[in-house]
């Protein structure tokens, strides 16, 4: 398995994302352009769709450029394109191996050690067992009893 993405990746990625931000400014210009047309009601369905085109092909830039950007950083197979699992676990090792590293950082910045603790593991599992004291010779019962096991004495 790679550890590096390759450069056609990244251009796709750097290639959404310059296609979301000119998505966003093409979608925010239909904002500066309004107040300008506000007032003006003649030629009211030129006005309505001169604002529409920007702000529908804006969107659709942004959908577009995400796309793009989900490709370029996951791949193929590991965004879902391609239905592949031993290409997706390719695509996606350089992310498995971050978030790896990211979580020892953190454990390490914790004081966390990793790997077995040094406790031996118990040899013999203990159950806790609740018995009930009869108030009338004080002998131990079982939880559920209903009488005591000695004298007969109702609880």
């Amino acid at each position: 398995m790679t550890r590096d993405i390759s450069e056609g990746r990244k251009a796709a990625y750097y290639f959404g994302i310059v296609l979301t931000i000119l998505g966003v400014l093409v979608f925010l210009s239909t904002f500066v352009t309004f107040p300008s047309r506000s007032g003006t009601f003649g030629n009211f369905e030129d006005g309505a769709k001169a604002l529409m085109f920007p702000a529908v092909g804006g969107m659709a830039l942004i959908s577009i450029g995400r796309i793009f950007c989900h490709l370029g950083s996951r791949g193929l197979a590991g965004s879902g394109a391609v239905l592949d699992p031993k290409r997706a676990r390719e695509d996606l090792e350089p992310y498995s191996r971050m978030a790896g590293g990211m979580l020892k950082d953190a454990l390490d910045e914790a004081g966390i050690p990793l790997g077995q603790a040094d406790k031996p593991a118990p040899e013999k599992i203990v159950q806790k067992v609740v018995m009930i004291k009869c108030p009338a010779c004080g002998k131990l019962n079982e939880e559920d009893s209903k009488f005591c096991q000695e004298c007969g004495h109702k609880f």
